[in-house]
């Protein structure tokens, strides 16, 4: 009987993709074996978290391929639990439309959206250092910013109540095969000065001004290009080198494409075409950080182990910005949407120029989600909350694991 059950659980664990010795840097069984029949680590059998991982990487892979033919999904995944990755998997290919090369898990997409919490974690730097101050004026920052009583804080929380610079673009933006930068963004609040949508601090309005203004507040701080900046004080100490801030900075026109990184495809006419670049990928700090999952799970485990900042800094990027009792049922921090009705989750999604992308963090369980997709229609957020809201595994905690 113990022989046999020895068997089941042997030929399980090849099947289910057993990693030989339960190493976290790899989600693969190496197809490199020496002989046709491998030995027996032994260490498995004694190690039954090894069988749940597994079985739970397996389960979660089936997922995302039945994700492939209900909704298309074409991109990248990585999902941890407790510090440990159950699974990192490519799926699909790089040129949507003749599918051509395969994904890698390396391989760096425009986060969109998601890009604001590294303008906010740009922000937090600076506060450790002690050169900002959330509730000081940013004409303090930008002397010549004209709107008043717009703190650093509300930028971060949503609550400025400032107007959208992509519509003010639209309209005043003249000539858009010349890209526009954080600096022309600002200079046409300065000129045009549109309405409010509120006065400061009486309400939420998610704007992507507010974390364009945060980059223009990098820069004239720290005396650095902002993608110089997120380089050397985020990347860089990371190891996140699959990572950048696409911009265009000197440039007289918008290239045709962007060429670092994985394109961006949208569905039209019945079929799948690569989405070119525009003047608006000039502005940085609402979008534009270009990563990989790889490289954004060393990002999440230095939120927990607060290789950035302290943990009394990077706190208060999860806590309500706006009361709790308000008429939506998402909150917002610095850089994250909070989940009301899931108790210590955070998330932010983004869509952009032929890119979706997907970053869930329940940080009660020590769940981290992560999805990126270079197709515009995505796989369907409904899909990835059941993933997290799954049982959690019974491992031990283990947030040191990198």
């Amino acid at each position: 009987m113990k022989l046999n059950l020895f068997i089941h659980n042997y030929i399980l664990i090849i099947v289910l993709f057993i990693i030989i010795s339960c190493d976290n840097n790899s989600d693969k069984v190496s197809e490199n074996f020496e002989s046709p029949i491998p030995e027996i680590n032994m260490e498995i059998f004694n190690n039954p978290d090894c069988i749940i991982i597994s079985q739970k990487a397996q389960e979660l892979d089936n997922r995302f391929k039945r994700l492939i033919k209900l909704t298309g999904f074409n991109g990248t995944v990585l999902y941890a639990e407790k510090g440990r990755i159950i699974l990192k998997e490519a799926y699909g290919y790089r040129n949507v439309r003749i599918k051509d090369e395969e994904l890698e898990t390396s391989d760096a997409f425009q986060l969109a959206s998601i890009s604001k919490m590294f303008s906010a974690m740009a922000i937090m730097i600076l506060k450790n250092d002690g050169k900002v101050d959330y509730d000081e004026d940013i004409i303090t920052y930008l002397p010549h910013f004209p709107y008043e009583d717009v703190t650093l804080r509300l930028l971060m929380t949503q609550r400025s109540g400032l107007p959208r610079y992509m519509s003010l673009a639209h309209e005043k933006w003249e000539n858009k095969k010349i890209p526009m930068d954080n600096d022309d963004m600002l200079q046409l609040f300065v000129e045009h000065k549109p309405d409010k949508y509120f006065a400061p601090n009486t309400g939420f309005h998610y704007c992507n001004s507010n974390y364009a203004l945060l980059a223009n507040i990098v820069e004239s701080v720290s005396g650095m290009y902002f993608e110089d900046f997120i380089e050397e004080r985020i990347f860089q100490p990371l190891g996140m080198n699959n990572s950048f801030v696409y911009n265009m900075r000197n440039e007289d026109v918008v290239s045709l494409y962007v060429e670092k990184g994985i394109r961006g495809y949208y569905h039209r006419r019945w079929r799948w075409r690569e989405m070119t670049n525009e003047y608006l990928n000039g502005v940085m700090g609402d979008k534009n950080i270009f990563t990989s999952v790889e490289d954004l799970y060393k990002f999440d485990r230095a939120l927990d182990n607060f290789t950035l900042v302290p943990e009394s800094i990077i706190s208060e990027s999860f806590e309500r910005g706006s009361p709790k009792y308000w008429k939506r049922k998402d909150n917002y921090g610095f850089g994250w949407r909070i989940k009301e009705d899931m108790d210590s989750t955070v998330f932010h999604f983004g869509w952009w120029k032929g890119f979706r992308t997907f970053y869930i963090r329940d940080m009660k369980h020590q769940k981290t989600l992560i999805v990126l997709s270079n197709k515009d229609n995505g796989p369907g957020s409904s899909h990835l909350w059941n993933i997290i809201k799954a049982d959690t595994l019974p491992l031990g905690r283990t947030s040191d694991v990198n």
